[in-house]
This record gives structure tokens, sequence and C-alpha cells, in this order.
């Protein structure tokens, strides 16, 4: 499931989470070693329970596959359950004192979590946490505290329909770097009612366009800028491209996402996350696209979209559960993960491996260095919902009005 779906599916159960979930106990002491593969974790025989939200079957097989290769290492039981609903299952898990012990955590889900005591904060003590990228440590950090360890991650980035783009006189030195150019080659490829470049109706994919202009609703200091100029410019900015015909919502066209609006050749290009590449193999094979960065406003910009390996803190073997996860984040396991079912590595020692056996996806990891994190703090679901509510009019709102009304109900949130 693409982020975005995943994040409002389970955006209201994680704000409920937030208040409602018993408070957890428990830590590790100061002393505390860094985790190293298989050190002690069997010194504690308490089974290891893993509870993951899974894309498919070849996440739950590969997933599996790891666990019990390290529990054969280890000496210490593990089973990997796949939950039908992990925000409900966890919540219900913490809330009971009997939770898994390791488990999926997505950004939007970590503040109520880490806030009311049910997460332990352990990041610091893997021996790998400065192999991480930087913004996706920043991520999963709260309260100054470095929780939990990033698994893969995915970014945004432009994906152009090849016989499309020959099709329209262009070549690869047209591939477009700036705003100027990605206007100019959406408007050649802009051919009946095919647009020349589509993305989903929601901060999630326009929001590019705020990094790319050098804002974003959260300042680097953690103050709500949702009106800042930057942000007013990207949405003028887009607003022009789809009043000028070359540019569409996913939505307007009559597909759910940017993905199904690309493979049923309505838009010649979209706005789109490396997921895009197992739907284009799946459903639409016949369509032949390849991948860019996305073009640069005042800076380069683009979105990230992340889970971590959270740890209970009523987990039964803390100590295990750290040496899991450090077995599974190192950088072989990763590029094992990549090939299985597509994730991006997390940890940057893996990158050059990840870009030799996935050269198609070179312009997706190359988006870490710039990639900015959507708001995630308590409370700013509900903030990002209606600002996609506004968002959904854009062709005949205001961008300076939409945002004011977002700063306000940010600035409520942030404080």
């Amino acid at each position: 499931m693409h982020p975005s779906s995943r994040r409002a599916a389970t955006a209201a159960i994680a704000v409920l989470a937030s208040f409602s979930l018993a408070a957890c106990g428990g830590g590790f002491s100061s002393s505390s070693q860094s985790a190293t593969t298989s050190g002690s974790a069997s010194a504690n025989q308490n089974p290891v329970t893993v509870l993951i939200g899974s894309s498919g079957d070849a996440e739950t097989t590969s997933v599996k596959a790891a666990v019990a290769a390290w529990s054969t290492k280890s000496g210490v039981p593990a089973e990997v359950k796949v939950a039908s609903d992990l925000v409900q299952q966890a919540t219900q898990g913490f809330a009971g004192g009997k939770p898994d012990d390791v488990l999926y955590v997505s950004t939007d889900q970590l503040t109520g979590w880490a806030k009311n005591g049910s997460l332990e904060a352990y990041g610091d003590q893997l021996a790998n946490k400065g192999d991480f990228y930087p913004g996706l440590v920043s991520a999963f950090t709260y309260d100054g505290k470095f929780y939990c360890a990033p698994k893969d991650f995915s970014t945004l980035a432009l994906v152009i329909n090849t016989a499309m783009w020959k099709e329209a006189g262009l070549t690869d030195a047209d591939v477009p770097t700036t705003w100027d150019q990605l206007a100019a080659v959406a408007k050649k490829l802009t051919k009946g009612k095919r647009v020349g470049l589509a993305f989903g109706p929601e901060l999630q994919r326009v929001g590019v366009f705020m990094a790319q202009a050098g804002g974003g609703l959260i300042s680097s200091d953690g103050k709500a800028q949702a009106n800042a100029q930057p942000n007013i410019d990207a949405l003028t900015y887009v607003k022009k491209l789809m009043t000028d015909g070359n540019a569409a919502f996913s939505s307007d066209l009559g597909a759910g996402w940017g993905g199904e609006a690309f493979g049923k050749k309505m838009a010649a290009m979209v706005i789109e996350g490396n997921w895009i590449t197992g739907a284009m193999k799946s459903t639409y094979p016949g369509v032949d696209y390849k991948v860019a960065e996305l073009p640069a406003g005042a800076q380069k910009g683009t979105l990230q979209y992340t889970n971590c390996w959270g740890i209970s803190a009523d987990a039964d073997n803390k100590t295990a559960a750290v040496d899991l996860v450090s077995f599974l984040t190192t950088k072989d396991q990763q590029l094992t993960f990549a090939k299985d079912f597509g994730v991006m590595p997390s940890v940057q020692s893996a990158t050059d491996g990840y870009k030799t056996d996935n050269p198609t996806m070179v312009p997706f990891i190359n988006g870490a260095a710039y990639a900015q994190n959507l708001p995630a703090m308590a409370g700013a679901a509900d903030v990002i919902k209606e600002f996609n509510s506004q968002l959904a009019g854009l062709k005949s709102k205001d961008p300076k009005a939409i945002l004011d009304a977002t700063q306000t109900d940010l600035q409520a949130v942030v404080g």
C-alpha cells in the first residue's frame, strides 16, 4: 500500500491511541552496552514476537526468513505475526500490558506511543545508529530521544512515459531540472484528454513543490509556517499548471492515485513514490517508463515516507529485541529486503549496493539527500486532512487563503 493510503487509513486510530493507551514502564539501564548481533540475546530465552503490517506475500516471506535466520543464530525463539490492522492490534497489546516485542511503527504513530510510554527509546544503543540517513533518524526522534531504527523508506520522484516523451519530440536532454522546464514539457506532453503531469490531491504529493520552494509546513526550528511565502509560491505554481490545462489531480482524471492515472495513460508524467514500480510490473506491464529526480524550484526537494522497528516498553526480552533489530538493519539484510520486496535501505552503507542492483531506481534514493518529513506530531493528521480537503479545490481557490487557514490549525497543534 502506498504511504498516503496507509496514513489515511490509520490516522484517526493513531490520534485516539495517543490519548487512550495505558502508560507502560520499563527501560534500559543507562549503562547498557550498544547492541551487537547475537551478543547476549540468548541470555533471556523468552520468545520474541514481531508484528508487521505487510504489503503482500513477498514482504511477509522475506521478513519471516530474516527473523528465522536471526533466531537460529541467536538461539532465541521468534515469531512473525502479520496484522490485519496493525494500529488496532498494537493498541490493544499496549493497553492490555501484553504487546508484541517488536513492531512496525510509522511516523504518525510514533508521537502518541512514545508520549504515553508504550515504546522503548533504544535507538542510541544500536551499534549502527550513525549509518542511518539523518532525515530518517529525525523522523523517529521524539523529545530528543532516538526511539527506533528506520527499517526502510520511500521518496517521491518524476515518473515519465517514454513512448509519449519520444512522441512529443523530447529527448534525455529535456528531462526537467527546473520548474520552468517542468511546465514546458508538461505543455508539450498534454494531448487531448491526456495531461502532461498528474499527482494526488494531497499534501503527500503537492508538498514536494513546497519543499522545492524552500518551504514546508514546519520550519527547521519546529514552528508553524504554513502561510510562509515559499508555500504560497508553490501552490500558485501548481495552480497555474492546472488552470493552463497541463496538469491535474489524479482524482480529477478519474483515477484513484497517480499510478493508476499513469498506467491508464491519462497522464504522461506523475509524481509518485518507488512503490509505483510494483504496480507497473503487476498491473500495467505494457507501459514503458523512466524515473527522474524531481525538478528544483528555489532548491531541490521531495518528501519521504518511512516506518521503524519499534520495541515495546513492556517487551519480555528487550535485549533480544534490540539484537534482532540490529540484525534486520545490517547492510546485507537491508539489501536482501530491497531485492525481495522493493523497499530502499535506510542505512547509508547500502546505498552504493542498492544503486548497483537497481539502476533505474537511483533517482528515488538520490532524493534521500534533500527529502523532507511531513509533520507527525499529535494532531498533525487532522491538520493535514483539512488541508487536503481545501487543496482539492485549488483551481478555483486562493492559495494564500488555503494556507492561512492551515496556519491557524497548525499553530493550535504546534503551540
